[in-house]
């Protein structure tokens, strides 16, 4: 079933499009001090260099923002011209009116209406913010944060509820406040002058089913991008299969122009593994392809042997170093669809399916491997170099079909 996405407005951010028609964006933030400006463009780098298509830095003292200049800079001296995202919180109006050179060399600013201040201090504030905006014609997403919502608001629909006949629930009331922050504060936005097409807007909590109805809710009231994320989403194996979860659900229902994986990574762990990871889920989704894909076994006791295992680690190990070069030199190896199989079983259904795939002898089988091109057995591989033969044939296959 192919997803039809919702056709949201197009937002431009540096030289990416987002909304519109345009294809689901990637997203990533460092976690460097903004003001050590090596390890900050290092790590933009390395995000750049994983997938990331937007990056978002700190920007939370002055030090911070007369960095950005620099860093801009930097990035685009070493050939990496890359939306650059200010993230501010607390005194983003006062930051981005005393150093113009933050406000400039940004391409988009993030603001959280709840934490700009309280009564009018607040108002005052958030004018300031999309004032300096309107001035440099720079968007602006609007992010609001079940952790930072603004409490007055929040304590206002909480004590409407309880007033209720029928109260809702206080997660419900708490959607409600979320959604309504959002868009009030895009309608001020506009008020200020800021162009529609100026603004994306998300609502982030931690819980996957608030998340997707949130989404939903938020989706079939405005036509702004949506961008996508499940908040502090948590550490390994539990971040990535909430995260997945929620942002499968929602990218199924058409919803979300840009994404981002909240993962906390390990100590001293790879932060481009929340870039990976949107990457997967988007390939996953069918809404967008970064790299071929190899479909593999999860092993049985037909496959007692480790072979097919270290067969599908060597193929994986292949394509990843064949990456940058296919994506220059063939781009359309992106849809290449690899099978390694361990027996009898599935294997050679699912190798028939592939574009190329292999049928490993499982334990007690016959030490041969059938090979499959475009559903069709080409070939018996057999012997010790049965994984040099088929990486040979995959590369093979790939300069044939898209050289």
């Amino acid at each position: 079933m192919k997803i039809i996405r919702k056709n949201t407005n197009l937002v431009k951010v540096g030289n990416i499009n987002i909304g519109g028609k345009n294809p689901v964006v990637v997203q990533s933030m460092t976690d460097t001090d903004t003001s050590d400006v090596d390890k900050t463009v290092k790590q933009i780098k390395d995000l750049h260099d994983a997938g990331s298509e937007i990056v978002r830095i700190t920007v939370n003292n002055d030090q911070a923002a007369k960095s950005v200049e620099i860093i801009k800079k930097n990035l685009i001296d070493d050939g990496y011209d890359i939306p650059l995202v200010g993230d501010f919180h607390f005194i983003g109006h006062r930051l981005l009116t005393n150093n113009k050179s933050c406000a400039e060399n940004l391409d988009k600013y993030r603001i959280n209406p709840g934490n700009v201040g309280r009564g009018d201090k607040r108002d005052e504030n958030f004018d300031m913010f999309i004032k300096v905006a309107v001035e440099n014609n720079k968007p602006v997403r609007i992010g609001v944060n079940a952790g930072s919502l603004d409490p007055e608001l929040l304590e206002s629909k909480m004590e409407i509820n309880a007033n209720l006949q029928n109260p809702l629930s206080s997660e419900e009331v708490e959607n409600q406040a979320l959604i309504e922050s959002a868009l009030i504060s895009a309608e001020k936005a506009i008020d200020l002058g800021l162009k529609e097409d100026k603004i994306i807007i998300s609502c982030k909590v931690s819980r996957v089913n608030q998340m997707i109805t949130v989404y939903r809710e938020l989706s079939n009231k405005c036509d702004f991008p949506l961008h996508l994320g499940l908040t502090e989403a948590g550490m390994g194996m539990k971040g990535i299969s909430y995260t997945s979860v929620a942002l499968g659900n929602l990218l199924y229902d058409g919803i979300g122009d840009t994404i981002r994986c909240s993962l906390t990574p390990e100590v001293n762990g790879d932060r481009t593994n929340e870039v990976k990871l949107c990457q997967e889920i988007l390939q996953s989704m069918g809404v967008r392809r970064f790299s071929p894909s190899v479909t593999s076994c999860p092993g049985c006791g037909r496959t007692t042997s480790t072979f097919f295992r270290e067969l599908s680690e060597d193929i994986q190990a292949f394509l990843d170093s064949k990456r940058k070069s296919w994506s220059k030199y063939y781009p359309d190896s992106v849809n290449l669809k690899v099978a390694v199989m361990g027996c009898v079983v599935n294997g050679p259904g699912e190798s028939k399916s592939a574009d190329i795939g292999i049928s490993l002898p499982g334990s007690g089988e016959s030490p041969k491997a059938p090979v499959f091109v475009d559903g069709i057995k080409v070939d018996v591989l057999q012997g010790k170099e049965i994984a040099k033969q088929f990486i040979d044939m995959v590369e093979n296959y790939v300069k044939k079909k898209w050289g």
